[in-house]
């Protein structure tokens, strides 16, 4: 595989940063403490179940990745975590990292390409899911207040969730984050503060959930992600994130042309007072290989009731139009297909469809569980999904067609430690 200078140097850059990072940041750590003090180290386990009352033959829940399962309990992540997080409000240089890890079987869909993606032979894997350098670079420029670099494997910023289980309001997945936007990158991202209320994103890397060496890049050509932020609008209540990720991610495996593919995403988030936060999610996706998009609107609402309990609505609409995006993979099949690998011939790939779905659930913390796992969220929630056109392709199985409406209740408990 051609690999282009600017690929090898990203390599370069990525290791050379790594190995230089710790004793950088001892030198940068605050007086007052020791470097090795300011290490953090923490983990969470995420457990549940989707039950799904059509039982259908194949087991699955189309429309859904990390509960994909039908009436099955996994154990979805057990994540270990050792961080120097930055500051990023200080006027001093300041470096830190992450570095976290990840088994279960939601590493099956946030593998960084050719990274223990084969690693283990079971829907059970393992994922790093960030391997990362982070520095705070202030400025004196009257025109830029300071800018935070990232290097390395990054969780993508795209959409209102993310892989964290503990960083989200319900357990399952929107289409948009499942089907619309990266899962993770390997390369540079740059978030430049121009001042309090507008940020400028831009990175390069290899490619959406690209690794690092050669087979970790499907087609060898760089890739870029680049947006704005803006914070503190309406009194300080509303906050605004555009991004886009453009490049050839066609794997060079499969013969096809490295066309473009463009991932856009904006989530807008308004805290409307200390009981009710609203997030709204748009996506827009476009395919150029296949000459299709796709694009979906997600809307959240969240009500706090008190320190222990708090409901969220997520109401939603996809719309894949080529049939190509929505689809539910093997084991295997979601690092496989994007490395140019053969895929499993049951594979489902959806037609072309409008999705729908809404989700209500409850995040509720037990006050009876010991201290050290003080903040452990039980979250039950229940799901409807459905095809707005002649499509069903929900609780298929080898004697039916299939369901144009399918309902999902679910429950999940993430214990931190």
């Amino acid at each position: 595989m051609h690999r282009s200078p600017i690929n090898i140097s990203l390599r370069a850059v990525l290791l050379v940063t790594t190995i230089l990072s710790l004793p950088a940041a001892a030198q940068a750590a605050d007086a007052a403490g020791k470097w090795s003090d300011t290490i953090a180290f923490s983990g969470h386990a995420e457990a549940g179940i989707a039950f799904n009352p059509a039982a259908p033959g194949n087991d699955e829940n189309v429309g859904s990745l990390m509960t994909d399962r039908a009436n099955q309990v996994e154990m979805n992540q057990l994540f270990l975590t050792v961080e120097r997080p930055i500051d990023s409000s200080s006027n001093k240089f300041d470096i830190g990292f992450r570095l976290q890890g990840n088994f279960g079987t939601d590493a099956r869909y946030t593998h960084s390409l050719a990274e223990t993606d084969h690693l283990i032979h079971s829907r059970y894997q393992f994922d790093v899911n960030e391997a990362s350098v982070s520095m705070h670079l202030p400025t004196k420029m009257s025109f830029l207040d300071s800018v935070d670099l990232k290097l390395g494997q990054i969780p993508s910023p795209f959409s209102a969730e993310v892989i964290d289980a503990t960083q989200n309001q319900l357990y399952s997945h929107s289409y948009i984050f499942n089907f619309g936007v990266p899962a993770k990158s390997t390369g540079a991202l740059a978030t430049a503060h121009v001042n309090p209320m507008l940020d400028i994103y831009a990175g390069f890397d290899t490619g959406v959930n690209g690794g690092i060496d050669s087979r970790g890049d499907n087609n060898g050509n760089i890739k870029a992600q680049f947006g704005f932020g803006l914070n503190n609008l309406a009194d300080g209540k509303l906050s605004v994130v555009a991004l886009t990720h453009m490049g050839t991610e066609n794997p060079t495996n499969y013969g096809l042309p490295h066309t473009m593919r463009y991932l856009n995403d904006i989530t807008a988030t308004y805290k409307a007072n200390d009981k009710w936060t609203f997030v709204t999610d748009v996506n827009y996706a476009q395919e150029d290989v296949t000459n299709s998009t796709a694009y979906g609107l997600a809307q959240y609402a969240t009500y706090t009731l008190n320190d222990n309990v708090s409901f969220t609505a997520r109401g939603e609409m996809f719309r894949d139009n080529g049939g190509w995006v929505v689809v539910n993979p093997g084991y295997f099949d979601s690092a496989n297909g994007q490395r140019g690998l053969p895929v499993s011939a049951g594979q489902y790939v959806g037609p072309h469809t409008t999705y729908g779905e809404f989700t209500l659930g409850m995040n509720w913390k037990p006050g009876f569980v010991p201290k050290a796992i003080a903040g452990t969220v039980v979250r039950p929630e229940l799901r409807v999904d459905h095809s707005f056109n002649d499509s069903k392709p929900f609780n298929s199985s080898s004697t039916s067609l299939g369901d144009n409406t399918s309902f999902t209740p679910a429950v999940d408990v993430v214990v931190p430690f």
